[in-house]
């Protein structure tokens, strides 16, 4: 079976990468006040925390695990068809390496444990997160050592998904249980392959449940939607397009500093709190990063406690697409008007190179 494409399309020239997935449970704490200007305060003092490099391959599956595999739940939620396809279908779909390698830690200063994919309450009046559906279980997300298993896993619930970090091997009532389809790969390398949409073939647990198999291949080759190459037509997979983009990269931005890496740890340690907003507008597809002091935490829609910091405004399905398809390079693109930049132009800078480099990793 090929691997499905969950990389997210390139940026070259500086463009956006595409891509994100559901806002993380949880809050930053209290926020100090903000100036007139909408941002609050001015820089941290002090030096950022040294922070050695975390494994590359390991950096890259988590990436995949906890922001690219999650859109799954927007394509079934937004394409009708899959919809169709998943309803009645009650099942648990995991991913995992076979020696259960851990993950990178969490930065000093990163909010510890896995970024939830469920919806959470947040300042807007949402709602906190339902419980789970049809009776299913907390993710196992950590061995006895306190390492993380290098997994994640699907649960499927009458045309509902949701994506969670870490192995799932615990019933309803604490029973042992296993994942209806498990796909396992001998190591990191070959699982980022399939992710990354190469041809990969896993150890396959669940073969006994063929017509479910194949709606999970299906489903799985969806998330080709967000390579640069791809460019539908059709006006309703153009906008999905666009909203899986921005949902995958702000979570991955948010891992990419949870996860260590250096130089984005020492840029989210030095910022108080603020808010890096994009958006498509007057479709109103919308997410967006948070940082204060070294924590981060990714969201959907608009934030609205507080003016963004920087905002990242699209005009439009087909002015994101332009740039999400490296039709033109995002400086071209702000001077052709398919974004605007509001904000601090040097944070905004800052930004985009992260997403950049977030492109990079994912592409391998």
């Amino acid at each position: 079976m090929a691997g499905s494409a969950a990389h997210a399309p390139g940026a070259g020239s500086g463009a956006v990468l595409p891509g994100s997935a559901p806002p993380e449970a949880g809050g930053l704490g209290a926020a100090p006040p903000r100036d007139a200007a909408g941002a609050s305060g001015t820089a941290l003092p002090g030096p950022a925390p040294h922070v050695p490099p975390p494994d590359r391959q390991l950096l890259r599956a988590r990436l995949f695990l906890r922001a690219a595999l999650p859109v799954l739940k927007v394509i079934v939620e937004d394409d009708q068809a899959m919809n169709r396809r998943f309803t009645g279908v009650h099942a648990v779909v995991q991913f995992r390496v076979k020696d259960g390698a851990g993950t990178p830690g969490t930065a000093p200063g990163g909010f510890a444990g896995p970024e939830p994919f469920t919806p959470a309450a947040q300042g807007t009046g949402g709602r906190a997160a339902p419980g789970r559906p049809h009776g299913t279980p907390a993710a196992s997300t950590a061995d006895p050592t306190g390492a993380q298993p290098l997994a994640a896993h699907v649960i499927i619930d009458d045309g509902v998904v949701r994506v969670e970090p870490g192995v799932y091997d615990h019933g309803a009532h604490g029973e042992t249980a296993k994942p209806t389809i498990t796909f396992t790969f001998a190591d990191v390398y070959k699982m980022n392959d399939f992710f990354a949409g190469k041809t990969v073939l896993p150890g396959i647990k669940g073969l006994s449940r063929p017509g479910l198999l194949a709606k999970v291949v299906v489903l799985l080759l969806a998330l080709k939607l967000l390579l640069p190459s791809a460019q539908p037509k059709d006006a309703d997979k153009r906008r999905l397009k666009v909203k899986m983009t921005l949902y995958m990269i702000t979570t991955a931005l948010s891992q990419y500093n949870k996860a260590g890496d250096p130089e984005m740890v020492r840029w989210t340690s030095r910022q108080p709190e603020r808010i890096y907003q994009m958006s498509v507008e007057p479709e109103g597809i919308a997410a967006y990063l948070r940082v204060r002091a070294g924590l981060s935490k990714a969201g959907r829609g608009f934030y609205e406690r507080r003016r963004p910091f920087v905002h990242l405004r699209f005009h439009g399905v087909d002015g994101a697409l332009a740039v999400m398809n490296k039709e033109v390079g995002f400086v071209d693109g702000v001077g052709r008007g398919f974004v605007t930049v509001e904000g601090s132009p040097e944070y905004a800078a800052n930004f985009n190179d992260f997403m950049q480099r977030v492109q990079a990793l994912l592409l391998g």
